[in-house]
């Protein structure tokens, strides 16, 4: 009787390592963006954030919120294949902000094996056109 219950056992363990659930995995190229100095007078700047499937699986952004509303994120929606790329592009419009530094997040939400990765986008705005700036 025991014999055949480690049989059982053995057959059950040996089935779930088969089975092992595959997972897409999202990997970013990097995951923090300094977009420099700038005039408030191009306050809407943009950046691409790059990004490969390195899983087994097919990888669905859900969805990607920003830290506020200054910030705005286009994402793909369709799947991507394992070992396919893909981007994240994001905008921020410092229009009627304070010049001077920022640090803003976006969090991607997925499918991968690790939920959720956050991104930052950072730099600073001036009040002096960056030519100017230059000049003195």
């Amino acid at each position: 009787m025991k014999t055949k219950l480690l049989m059982l056992l053995a057959v059950f363990c040996l089935a779930l390592g088969v089975q092992a659930k595959k997972f897409p995995r999202i990997k970013f190229e990097r995951t923090t963006i300094d977009m420099g100095t700038f005039s408030m007078d191009t306050p809407v700047q943009k950046c691409t954030f790059k990004f490969t499937n390195v899983g087994d699986a097919k990888l669905v952004i859900n969805t990607v919120h920003a830290s506020c509303g200054c910030t705005v994120a286009d994402y793909p929606k369709d799947f991507i294949a394992p070992g396919a790329s893909g981007e994240i592009t994001v905008t921020y419009n410092g229009t009627g902000k304070m010049p001077g530094p920022f640090k803003k997040s976006i969090q991607v939400f997925s499918n991968s094996k690790e939920d959720l990765t956050r991104l930052f986008i950072q730099g600073q705005m001036t009040d002096v056109p960056v030519s100017q700036k230059t000049k003195k």
